[in-house]
């Protein structure tokens, strides 16, 4: 399988739940090439290498909304009938050390990776909306400094007309 193909699969199988990326076991399992319940068994024979930040259990809650999320007509293929597994970029390094196949260790290295492309993208936008949110304050700034000076000159520069002098402009002929 191409590396590209690879990479964008995996993207793909990066979610934000509870305000972090994380990626379900049952995506896992299927990049392993593991069953899911073996993957299961393996995280729960090591489940102290997990703590809450590594990975967490959806709950029933959280498990009914990304049902309705992703429409699920074919809840076996998703593999929602029991609440997933979330791992968190850290879990998913932890794997590698339970599930310690050589597929395993290339799927971790990709995963990593990836991880830290996300992470990096994240802080490029973070600077730019800063760069763009400045620029944009500095900006208001400027237009209203301009507009109070026009309004000023405005003022100073009403004409002071005699009030009698002759009008400009063609005679009506009679």
């Amino acid at each position: 399988m191409n590396q590209n193909v690879v990479i964008s699969k995996i993207e793909k199988m990066i979610y934000v739940i509870r305000g972090q990326k994380v990626m379900l076991d049952s995506d896992l399992a299927e990049l392993y090439r593991v069953e899911t319940k073996a993957l299961k068994r393996a995280v729960r024979r090591n489940i102290q290498r997990f703590p809450e930040d590594f990975m967490f259990e959806l709950t029933k809650e959280e498990l009914e909304n990304w049902r309705y999320q992703f429409g699920t007509s074919n809840r076996e293929k998703m593999g929602l009938r029991i609440p997933p597994f979330a791992f968190t970029e850290q879990g998913v390094a932890m794997l590698s050390s339970v599930l310690n196949s050589e597929h395993a260790i290339l799927v971790n290295i990709s995963i990593m990776r990836i991880f830290t492309k996300l992470r990096s993208f994240f802080m490029l936008e973070k600077n730019l909306n800063e760069r763009i949110d400045k620029l944009e304050s500095n900006t208001n700034k400027m237009f209203k400094i301009v507009f109070e000076r026009l309004d000023s000159i405005e003022e100073n520069i009403t004409p002071h007309l005699p009030e009698n002098r002759p009008k400009i402009g063609l005679k009506e002929q009679r």
